[in-house]
């Protein structure tokens, strides 16, 4: 006959058997009831996102005057190969009685907290810069969140497109030159970064005949 030890030493074996595989099994019950969840609201976060976009392409245009009333808004894609490397853009091209008054082109990278995605506003020959909105931020608050705020992104606009913007700290006097938000300077040389390389990149593809643009559905 098995002593009282050995019995009580299986059965704690048992025991934390029997729980790790309750622990495996509701981990993998959250795990698929997450995804889901993602899945499902990937849908209308995308969505969402959309619908934010087509909100403000008019603004990046024209800015706070009223957009006309004829406007059509038309989603593409604009595929470059640069230096070996291959991009390719999401932008809608915005035109006025079919006639092109400018482009809004979508634009990502890193952040100093995570990942920034814009949207960038140029002339229909993308020579000059006419609107700029951040649609995706997770920069700290108080600091490096305030590349969001108008009174940081309009300094963008109506900025020529045939040299690359510099951040400085202070007030700048150089047309070229993006002032720094105090204590968020990662974040300003990230945006300003972000926005060179896809202007570097749309200048030469794109033009009021539409350039390189192709039509896409939503």
């Amino acid at each position: 006959m098995e002593s009282s030890s050995t019995q009580s030493a299986g059965g704690f074996r048992n025991s934390n058997l029997v729980q790790a595989w309750l622990v495996l099994l509701l981990a993998l019950c959250f795990g698929s009831a997450l995804a889901a969840v993602q899945v499902k609201l990937s849908d209308t976060i995308a969505a969402n996102k959309l619908n934010e976009t087509l909100e403000q392409v008019p603004a990046l245009i024209w800015g706070e005057a009223p957009a006309p009333e004829s406007v059509q808004i038309t989603p593409g894609i604009l595929s470059i190969a640069k230096d070996g490397q291959k991009s390719s853009y999401t932008l809608y091209r915005v035109a006025q009685d079919d006639k092109v008054a400018g482009w809004v082109v979508k634009a990502g990278g890193q952040g100093y907290g995570d990942k920034l995605e814009l949207l960038i506003g140029t002339d229909a020959d993308v020579q000059k810069i006419t609107g700029l909105f951040v649609l995706e931020q997770k920069e700290t608050p108080g600091l490096g969140n305030k590349i969001a705020e108008p009174q940081w992104r309009n300094q963008f606009v109506g900025k020529a497109t045939d040299t690359p913007l510099e951040v400085v700290k202070g007030k700048g006097q150089s047309p070229t030159t993006i002032d720094a938000i105090t204590g968020a300077t990662i974040s300003s040389r990230s945006v300003t970064g972000i926005v060179n390389a896809t202007i570097a990149n749309l200048r030469g593809q794109l033009d009021a005949s539409g350039g390189q643009f192709t039509e896409r559905s939503q």
